[in-house]
């Protein structure tokens, strides 16, 4: 296992609690930033299973109502969509975490499994033999497996070494993330606005607090994250049209430029690819870390069962079949995401109404609005 990010870190757990011997090599640094991330459906229940939910799940907010707001100032505007898990039998769609609370309670898990061995490292390269792959660190140590898992992100050393290749495209388009306190609470509710360059997303975390992320154009994100607190607790209370009050920015605030990458393979020669070494998208509909989770579960799920039966789990059949597993989802999402954002970028007067009639029989279609939300958070052939 290579790479300690939460979809790393998810997926060597994994392996090591059905059982696998494992080793992560990972560098152990302090997560520095205040992101958040919306886990939902089905990636609450895998971190439930590793035993990290319950150490982490009061730090998180839950998601009960999902609003999309057409803030375009277009002629032809959607009317606003709203989403409730009550209306498909939920508590919540999910919850929203600050991903150090979630690193901590990964880290906290990883270290009690006396099959998962740590290396505090970082792969200085990746070697693909007959019936092994060889791994040798930074620091000089040698290590050899049947299956190496790839969660070393966007510019992964492991991809490369499978020579697998990458098709991405650059949007254009930079997120600010930063949270926020208001002065109404947001009665766990998480609200889009969908704007011209991009959506602005105001999800819950606890108390009278909210995290966003604010896609725009490179030029304007840069100008905002330039501003004063002051002027950008203004500026952000007049896109959100004061739904929840007065607001006062915190302290942290990042970009991100965003991008669209997939490989044409998500497993090869011995190597899988989990988390942004297999798939990066922009930060629409909170798909990033969920589909990473479900990389990882599927992957811990055919090795384990591999190795159950006696067989290789770096064999080539294990790893057509982990391609054929995460392919649709990772082509659906990707391709949905992408659609939703070009729909917000384009002007062209005659697709307005489209999207517009779209959204509304999304809203007002009892049958469709349930389905896309069972959809939004378990595609149909996992279920």
């Amino acid at each position: 296992m290579i790479g300690g990010g939460p979809a790393g870190l998810a997926a060597a757990i994994a392996l090591a609690q059905a059982g696998a011997r494992t080793a992560l090599v990972a560098r152990r640094v302090p997560y520095a930033d205040n992101r958040t991330t919306a886990l939902l459906g089905a990636s609450i229940d895998l971190l439930e299973g590793l035993d990290v939910w319950p150490r982490c799940k009061d730090k998180a907010a839950a998601l009960e109502v999902m609003r999309l707001v057409d803030d375009t100032g277009r002629l032809f505007r959607a009317p606003e969509v709203r989403f409730s898990c009550h209306e498909i039998g939920l508590d919540a769609f999910g919850y929203n975490i600050d991903n150090r609370s979630l690193m901590l309670a990964l880290e906290e898990r990883a270290a009690e499994l006396p099959n998962l061995v740590r290396f505090d490292d970082e792969a200085q390269s990746v070697v693909i033999e007959a019936d092994d792959v060889a791994v040798r660190t930074a620091s000089g140590q040698f290590l050899s497996a049947r299956l190496v898992v790839g969660a070393d992100g966007r510019h992964s050393l492991c991809r490369e070494a499978a020579g697998i290749e990458v098709t991405r495209r650059e949007l254009n388009q930079t997120a600010l993330t930063f949270n926020v306190g208001h002065a109404r609470p947001h009665r766990n509710v998480s609200t889009e606005f969908h704007t011209p360059h991009g959506p602005c997303v105001f999800v819950p975390l606890p108390g009278d607090r909210s995290s966003i992320v604010w896609v725009s154009a490179a030029a304007e994100a840069e100008r905002l994250r330039s501003l004063s607190d002051e002027e950008l607790s203004g500026a952000i209370e007049k896109q959100s049209h004061s739904i929840l009050g007065r607001m006062t920015v915190e302290p942290g605030r990042n970009l991100f430029p965003l991008a669209i990458e997939r490989p044409k393979s998500f497993g090869r020669d011995r190597i899988a690819l989990v988390g942004e070494a297999a798939h990066v998208v922009p930060p629409i509909g909170a798909q990033g870390l969920n589909l990473g989770l479900r990389d990882a579960a599927d992957i811990a799920r055919l090795a384990n069962d591999a190795i159950a039966s006696g067989q290789d789990p770096g064999a080539d059949e294990i790893l057509r079949r982990y391609d054929r597993a995460r392919r649709p989802d990772i082509l659906s999402r990707t391709f949905a995401i992408d659609i939703a954002n070009r729909s917000l970028l384009n002007d062209f007067l005659p697709l307005q109404p489209v999207r517009a009639v779209g959204m509304h029989l999304l809203g007002a279609i009892g049958p469709l609005r349930r389905f896309a939300m069972r959809e939004g958070l378990t595609p149909t052939w996992r279920r």
